[in-house]
């Protein structure tokens, strides 16, 4: 379905919906042959399977293993391959850093970097925000050939770094080697017109390596997702909602502010989420809650906290039921397996519940059974006019 399609069709009603995305959602067996939302004890959601129509998704394409915020756009019904937006961008409008024109964000992780200049941890062993705040501290003032660079704690081991300056490029290759034991990549100008830029980077990273020359264990940074200020097309005007995004994580907050969703104040743990959306229900007509920690545990191959947390979920879901949303999406926007500790291209879950919705014949929540449902396989980028649709939000195409 096209944009201009969705809002020719788009109407506003009173009906509610809530997307609940669970990060990294999806595994892969383990040496016991199941997977982490085949292991966990989560009779709610396999209750909610079972009253619901159910699939599974592909963020971007079936093989291609998405970041989180292409997998993202397509959930909200953006194309990803169209709207290619760097992380560093996210990262800033995150943590609400007041952008100008022309600057370049890049989101970086602190690490650890061993006496051979090879990465020990590529997250510096995951140190606290508040030790974050304290590195940050050490970077402040840097300025390279008229380029100021502000470097701002995110959360946990996460930065965001921006450059202010004339002329600043994101044609930029990563630095980040995805795994410890190897060098950091040297910043590689992509285009014709970055080279000066990468070389601004480049002086940059160095001297970050001198002043945390005796910091452990965050003494180098990683970085990841160049990106110049830009913007996304208004989700209200394509689907007429007055949308709402509840998340901890920064980036989350940021890719939903750029799409124009109204970012609500939330502490740090899922119940203060599932607290808010209950708070704000008579003020929106659609919830994007994001669920953070099922992504970081698979990264960390960490099969054990993936399903403590699947199982944390799970206990909100009837107090969610109370609220009666007309439609309840549940789903992840990639797919995290604890035994690969990263992304996969693996699809992902979606439980699609409302008085329209119908059922199948699936009575679990995983992998496996969703792939049986009646919304079969499907691009993610079709959730939204699914929703919308079961919402009652959608008038009818044509004659």
């Amino acid at each position: 379905m096209t944009n201009k399609l969705i809002e020719q069709l788009s109407v506003v009603t009173d009906s509610k919906i809530a997307l609940i995305v669970i990060d990294g959602l999806s595994g892969i067996p383990d040496s016991k042959g199941k997977t982490e939302l085949e292991t966990a004890n989560i009779p709610n959601l396999d209750a909610l399977t079972a009253n619901s129509i159910c699939g599974v998704t592909d963020p971007i394409s079936p093989g291609i293993t998405p970041g989180s915020g292409p997998a993202h756009l397509s959930l909200f019904g953006y194309n990803p391959l169209e709207y290619k937006i760097g992380r560093g961008l996210l990262e800033a409008l995150g943590i609400d850093f007041p952008l100008e024109a022309g600057d370049l964000a890049v989101r970086g992780n602190l690490a650890t970097m061993d006496k051979d200049g090879k990465i020990a941890d590529r997250r510096a062993g995951r140190i606290s925000t508040e030790e974050n705040v304290k590195i940050c501290k050490l970077l402040e003032g840097i300025e390279i050939d008229g380029v100021r660079v502000f470097v701002k704690p995110v959360k946990d081991h996460r930065v965001v770094i921006v450059f202010r300056g004339k002329g600043l490029d994101d044609a930029l290759s990563e630095t980040d080697p995805q795994r410890e034991g190897l060098a950091p990549l040297p910043v590689k100008p992509l285009g014709p017109l970055a080279a000066e830029t990468a070389g601004i980077v480049t002086r940059f990273i160095e001297e970050v390596k001198k002043r945390l020359s005796n910091s452990f264990p965050a003494n180098m940074i990683l970085l990841r997702g160049f990106a110049r200020s830009q913007q996304l097309p208004s989700f209200h005007e394509r689907y007429k909602l007055r949308a709402a995004a509840i998340a901890s994580y920064p980036m989350y907050r940021g890719l939903a502010r750029l799409a124009g969703m109204e970012i609500l104040p939330v502490g740090g743990s899922l119940s203060d989420e599932f607290d808010c959306l209950k708070q704000n229900l008579n003020k929106y007509d659609f919830f994007y809650l994001h669920v953070k920690y099922t992504d970081s545990a698979g990264e960390d191959g960490n099969f054990e906290k993936k399903v403590a947390v699947l199982e944390e979920v799970d206990s909100y879901i009837p107090g969610l039921l109370e609220l009666n949303p007309d439609v309840l999406i549940v789903t992840g926007d990639h797919s995290t397996p604890a035994i690969l500790k990263g992304h996969s291209w693996h699809p992902v879950p979606i439980i699609l519940y409302g008085r329209y919705t119908g059922s199948d014949d699936v009575a679990m929540f995983s992998e496996k059974e969703c792939a049986k449902g009646g919304i079969g396989r499907i691009p993610a980028m079709q959730v939204m006019p699914l929703a919308m649709a079961n919402a009652l939000k959608l008038t009818k195409y044509g004659a």
